[in-house]
Formats: C-alpha cells, structure tokens, sequence
C-alpha cells in the first residue's frame, strides 16, 4: 500500500511542478534540459521505491502511475473544464506581426523562439510576415504566416 500512496504522491507533485515550469520546458529539449531529466527521473524513482526493491513493490508503482494517467485521460475527456487545468490552453503570442510582450513574458518565449520556429516551418524571415504566432499545449510554436 506505501509504494501505491508513494507513486500517487508523486504523479502528482510532478504534474504540479511540471505545469508550474510551463510548456517551453520540455517543448525543447538541450542537452542539459535532458540530463536534468534523467537526475529528476532517479531521484523520483527513488522516492516511490523507497527501500523495496521487489519486483512487487516496482509493478505497483508503475500500475498506480499508469492508472493516474489513464483516469486522468478520462477525466479530461469528460470534463473539458478539467483538461484546461491540467493541459492549459494554446497561447498567441503574436498577433499580426507584433508581439504580445506580456503574454511571451508569462510563457517565457522571446521574439528568437517565434522566429525560429517561423524560419524552420515556413521560411520565414520577420515577424511582420507572421500572422499569428501560438503556443501550443505540446510546447510548440505554431507559425500562421500572413497571405500575400
């Protein structure tokens, strides 16, 4: 019963830490972004397992993280109003080729990242040449470039 209260606990401190550090966190990935990912996945696997090292006690961890994340996915399927608060919602942070600051500064995106994306999808070069600049709830920047 403490590897399934213990791998509760932490499903859920991580979905909280997670949603609290934004959607750019993992949306892309350095390579030090990945081994800080790695030490965070030992150091949780640590506080779920704890001193037992069965076999048991590793399947009842991962049963209860799987079925969080299951009844999580039905939750967001029945209630929309929940999928907001877990998933968040797609961000423009650009607008007819003019930056919505405030709005980049609260998703920690600055005008290189939405040119970035704009040069890899679209080939794009300004931002005037961009019509909307949305971030999604994946993490990614959606590029909308104006008509011609």
């Amino acid at each position: 019963m403490d590897a399934i209260i213990r791998g509760f606990v932490m499903y859920f401190i991580l979905l909280i830490l997670f949603r609290i550090a934004g959607r750019r966190t993992l949306g892309q990935m350095t390579n030090f972004d990945f081994v800080l990912l790695l030490i965070i996945s030992e150091a949780t696997q640590n506080a779920m397992i704890g001193d037992d090292y069965s076999v048991t006690n590793g399947v009842l961890v991962i049963l209860t993280l799987v079925g969080i994340d299951i009844a999580l996915s039905l939750l967001k399927q029945r209630f929309p109003v929940a999928e907001r608060h877990l998933e968040g919602l797609p961000l423009v942070l650009l607008e007819q080729g003019r930056p919505l600051k405030e709005l980049m500064y609260r998703a920690r995106v600055d005008e290189q990242d939405i040119l970035s994306s704009a040069r890899e999808k679209h080939g794009l070069e300004r931002m005037d040449q961009i019509k909307y600049a949305v971030l999604e709830t994946n993490g990614g920047i959606s590029i909308i470039p104006k008509a011609d």
